[in-house]
């Protein structure tokens, strides 16, 4: 899977989800400004990522970090590379 695919992934399964415009969906986009998140609905995100991924994402500080799209998209690709390595 490429980067462009798990992006898009990020993107289709988040804005299917939490009903967002696909056109907002920029790797600047805040998650809580722009996007209208809440700390719930990361909650549900963590799920929605476990899911489309198959992958747990345990309490990691990564995701405490998390305020913009992109940075979303760089922990998956991250925890997907980490993943492919140590298997």
């Amino acid at each position: 899977m490429t980067e462009q695919e798990i992006i898009d992934r990020i993107n289709s399964s988040l804005a299917e989800e939490f009903e967002l415009d696909p056109e907002a969906m920029r790797p600047e986009a805040g998650i809580y400004e722009e996007l209208e998140l809440d700390s719930l609905d990361m909650v549900d995100m963590v799920i929605v990522l476990e899911n489309a991924f198959g992958f747990k994402i345990r309490e990691e500080q990564a995701i405490r970090e998390i305020r913009t799209l992109g940075d979303i998209h760089r922990f998956v690709i991250e925890k997907k590379a980490a993943l492919a390595t140590a298997s």
